[in-house]
This record gives structure tokens, sequence and C-alpha cells, in this order.
């Protein structure tokens, strides 16, 4: 069983951290993932500057592709799908 846990903290200048896990994690291995974002507001993506990127429209001159969403969707689908 996978569980995810999603906690939020500062980093003291120590950077040394003491987590208290919830009640219903069940003890034994585990794996830890530490994901340290920058909280500078002023390096955030809008959504101006997703539309000004490469990954916009990267697909626009695709010929197979002729109905967009029904193509996410197959590919959703297809990745949903597990091999028996």
């Amino acid at each position: 069983m996978v569980r995810t846990v999603s906690l939020n903290a500062d980093i003291p200048p120590d950077r040394e951290l003491r987590i208290t896990l919830p009640a219903d994690v069940p003890i034994g291995p585990a794996e830890i993932v530490l994901v340290v974002s920058s909280s500078d507001r002023s390096s955030a993506s809008t959504l101006g500057d997703f539309k000004n990127s490469e990954f916009f429209g990267m697909w626009r001159d695709r010929t197979d592709i002729t109905d967009s969403v029904q193509f996410a969707r197959e590919l959703r689908s297809d990745g949903w799908k597990r091999s028996a």
C-alpha cells in the first residue's frame, strides 16, 4: 500500500526537522521524499508565462491528431490500463 502524507515546514537555520506522523501511518519501513520549493512569489509562473513557453502549442503542427479532446481521453485511458 502506498500512502502519501503531505506536511509543510519551515527549514530552520540548523536544517534539522523533527517530523511527527499521523497515528494512522503504519509502522515499518518507509521511503521519505523531501521536496524543497522556493517561497519567493516573484518567481512563480503565471498562465501568461505558460502561454509564452515552449510547451504551449507544442503539438499544434501534428496532422495525426484530428480531435484533441478524444486524443487526450485516449492518452489518459491508456495510462490507466494495467498490464495483465
